[in-house]
């Protein structure tokens, strides 16, 4: 869920929660929220979902390869000390 539809969703329950009569005040403050929420966004250091899934499918390639680096370190370490001894 991007940010627009967290905040859609918001003003949503919010605008439901006032009665019709009090209705041009909830625009009014829907607006002053709906600012101080966008800034509020933009100062954090947020991702999508999908940009975290991909990231992390990333870090796991990553992670296998370097296991696999460190087992093949290991492998020629062995070599080397068979063909020392």
């Amino acid at each position: 869920m991007n940010q627009d539809n967290i905040v859609n969703q918001f003003f949503k329950q919010f605008n439901q929660a006032f009665v019709p009569g009090v209705q041009t005040l909830g625009d009014e403050v829907q607006t002053q929220m709906r600012t101080a929420m966008a800034s509020a966004f933009q100062k954090m250091d947020l991702v999508t979902r999908e940009e975290f899934d991909i990231q992390q499918a990333v870090l796991q390639r990553s992670r296998e390869k370097l296991d696999a680096l460190e087992q093949q370190v290991s492998e020629l370490e062995a070599s080397i000390k068979q063909l020392s001894a």
